[in-house]
């Protein structure tokens, strides 16, 4: 059931609290803190779960550094659960969250969401079972340019209100099939901007825009044999544009041709697309099995990302008349075998993707307080294909992973880097990590993680020019350099001091960034203040090695 997006989906699920007894569990640190309380609202029938994090690693490396940067986050989680009847449990969760960077007086961003769902769980027979859902989201992302000649803010506003009805059906122990839909209204503001108040410029207020994706989906699970399972089915996704605003027609060349307005919920564009899906599982013998798949997805949201600046300035447009939905087909395949009696793991994986109405910013986009944006974007196809390879040791005092991958990720647009294939920002060739967790006795347990990746696709200038006294710079190949390699090692230890039935304590130790390294979060290109012919790449990064000490606790 799960689509909207071109990308992966990470399926995050809360526990249900304790209907048995109230518990307290948290932890106090240098850097962050958290506490979470959970117990009956009635025994045996209901339970709630309440849980809160907040970082403020800022603070003290502030202190120590004389600094006025700030980084943080903070999350609240509340779930309660209740038993109606042996056939009927309902469920309510909220969440809310924030995270927060600034450097330097150069730049800040900060991002949240707050969302809430209400869940009611009916078991209509012993085969039959579903999930009826309302889930309110609102997630906001805004930037702050602090260094340019003309300091300002862009906000970017989704808002969602979902209904979702699924149902999963049992025929016997080898067919399961699963249905259902979904229904999302989309309002959104799609990049609000604000200047400094010494800034003499007049900023158009962009309109909301509104739509309604529906969904209906049908999967089934097969177990063919002892060893051969095959899932498939198919997702059918409509999206609609509706008013009330103002929506313009563009000709080949981006150029406004006509605009026409729209009133309230009046239907002003829809796409309709058909979604298969296929899953087959082999299992080859007791300790290896191979799986292969087939997923075509649609997104209806797309992301718009400056590539000039390795800080960047987006904005979430819908579908419209000038912009079409996303399409990817992706394939892939895997293989995984156990060895040494299943002490160790190994997984290969490869995929391939192919992408559809793939959008970009054409040269000297501005994307700033423009209502006219979907004129200065072109669109054209993408690809993707790598492999991952990981190896696991499960069992004895040390055990850990080694995980690889390597990627491509690319786009081709008309109009746009000489017409031929270029890195998409999100390109990231090599992706390696390796995690080892030592079990030392009893009290004491040691763990090291030391990740590389490659540094993202990003639009450097190849040149620079003057116009009316300003620098402006002149940029060629899009997205044809790459921000420094990244790499880091993170160093942990945790001692228990007491563990039994009614009370768990234990003291956790780290060392984030263990040797120090600079990696870069941005690379900004501006005037030397010393000499007006050069220009200097300003590298900013976030820490170097932060220790940290937390006391944890659970009764």
């Amino acid at each position: 059931d799960y689509g909207g997006r071109l990308a992966s989906v990470l399926d995050i699920r809360m526990n249900d609290g304790n209907n048995q007894e109230y518990k307290v569990g948290g932890g106090i640190g240098i850097i962050s803190s958290k506490l979470e309380f959970e117990g009956p609202i009635v025994k045996d029938k209901g339970s709630f779960l309440i849980t809160g994090r907040r970082t403020y690693a800022d603070l003290v490396y502030n202190a120590i550094m004389g600094s006025d940067n700030f980084l943080y986050f903070y999350d609240l989680n509340a779930k309660a659960n209740y038993n109606i009847d042996e056939n009927n449990k309902i469920f309510l969760s909220g969440y809310t969250g924030r995270d927060a960077i600034g450097m330097n007086e150069r730049f800040g961003m900060d991002w949240g969401n707050i969302t809430g769902t209400l869940r009611w769980n009916h078991i209509w027979s012993s085969k039959l079972f579903s999930n009826t859902s309302i889930i309110y989201s609102d997630y906001d992302y805004r930037v702050q340019i602090l260094n340019d000649a003309n300091e300002f803010s862009l906000t970017s506003i989704i808002k969602n209100l979902t209904f979702k009805h699924d149902f999963e059906f049992f025929f016997n122990n080898e067919f399961t099939l699963k249905f259902g839909l979904n229904s999302t209204y989309h309002s959104i503001i799609p990049g609000q901007v604000e200047y400094s108040e010494d800034v003499d410029i007049n900023v158009n207020s962009l309109e909301n825009k509104n739509g309604l994706e529906n969904a209906i989906f049908l999967s089934s699970n097969w177990k063919l044999s002892d060893y051969l399972t095959i899932e498939g089915g198919i997702r059918l996704n409509m999206f609609n544009l509706i008013g009330p605003g103002t929506f313009y027609d563009y000709d080949s060349q981006g150029s406004l041709m006509d605009s026409t307005i729209f009133s309230s919920s009046t239907n002003v564009q829809d796409y309709f697309n058909v979604e298969p899906r296929l899953n087959i599982s082999y299992i080859i013998s007791d300790v290896n099995s191979l799986k292969l798949s087939y997923t075509r997805n649609t997104q209806n949201l797309h992301l718009i990302s400056n590539s000039t600046s390795s800080t960047p300035t987006d904005l979430w447009i819908p579908s419209s008349r000038n912009v079409k939905p996303e399409i990817s087909d992706q394939l892939s395949i895997g293989y995984f075998q156990n060895f040494d009696e299943n002490n160790y793991e190994l997984s290969v994986e490869t995929y391939i993707k192919y992408m559809q109405n793939q959008l970009d910013l054409k040269n000297g986009a501005e994307i700033r307080s423009n209502e006219y944006i979907e004129g200065e974007l072109l669109s054209g196809e993408g690809r993707a294909y790598g492999i991952e390879l990981m190896i696991k040791k499960t069992y004895g005092k040390l055990t850990g992973w080694l995980g690889y991958t390597y990627s491509k990720t690319e786009k081709l647009i008309d109009g746009i880097n000489n017409d031929s294939w270029y890195p998409a920002k999100q390109d990231i060739t090599h992706d390696l990590s390796l995690v080892a967790i030592y079990e030392y006795n009893d009290k004491w347990t040691f763990s090291a993680t030391w990740v590389y990746n490659t540094g993202n696709a990003v639009t450097f200038p190849n040149g620079k020019y003057l116009i009316n006294g300003n620098v402006q710079f002149y940029y060629t190949e899009r997205n044809g350099y790459r921000m420094p390699d990244y790499h880091r090692l993170d160093l942990g230890a945790s001692y228990i001091l007491r563990k039994d039935d009614k009370f768990e304590s234990s003291l956790s130790f780290s060392l984030y960034n263990a040797y120090g390294a600079k990696n870069a979060y941005s690379i900004e290109f501006e005037v030397d203040p010393n000499d007006p012919n050069k220009t200097q790449a300003v590298k900013t990064y976030l820490f170097t090695f932060v220790p940290s000490i937390s006391y944890n606790f659970k009764f």
